[in-house]
C-alpha cells in the first residue's frame, strides 16, 4: 500500500476548506489550486491577473517547497481562469516563473474562482 503524506506550509495560504496544500505519494506532488491569497493576511493580492498570477506561483513554490520540491520539477498544471480574456496576462507571468521549463497544462475557463480570484493554478510535481 502507498504511503500518502500531507504537506503544510505557513509560507502559502492555509486551505479554505477541508483539503491539503499538497499531498505527496509514490513520489509524486499533486497541490491544490493556488489561488492569489496572501499567506499572512489571507486576503487576495492584485485585482489584475498578472499580479495575481506572480501571487499563485510565489504560492505554489511555496507549497512544492515544502513537499521537496520546485516549478522546476511540474510535469503538469491546469489554471483555472474567470476570464479567457485574461489568457496573455497570465501566460507571460506563468512563462517568466517556469524559464524554459515546460511542463503539460490545461487552461480552462471557470464560472467563478474561490475568494473572487481571476486565477487559480494546481500542480503535478515529481518529488526531489
Amino acid at each position: 500500500m502507498a504511503t500518502i503524506n500531507t504537506v503544510a506550509t505557513d509560507r502559502a495560504p492555509k486551505a479554505i476548506g477541508p483539503y491539503s496544500q499538497a499531498i505527496v505519494t509514490n513520489g509524486l506532488v499533486y497541490t491544490a489550486g493556488q489561488v492569489a491569497l496572501d499567506p499572512k493576511s489571507g486576503d487576495l493580492v492584485g485585482s489584475a491577473v498578472a499580479d495575481q498570477t506572480e501571487q499563485v506561483l510565489k504560492n505554489l513554490t511555496a507549497v512544492l517547497a515544502a513537499a521537496g520540491s520546485s516549478l522546476g520539477q511540474v510535469v503538469k498544471t491546469t489554471v483555472y481562469l474567470a476570464d479567457m480574456g485574461d489568457f496573455a496576462a497570465m501566460n507571460e507571468v506563468y512563462a517568466r516563473h517556469f524559464g524554459g521549463h515546460r511542463p503539460a497544462r490545461s487552461t480552462v475557463a471557470a464560472a467563478a474562482l474561490p475568494k473572487g480570484a481571476r486565477v487559480e493554478i494546481d500542480a503535478v510535481a515529481v518529488q526531489g
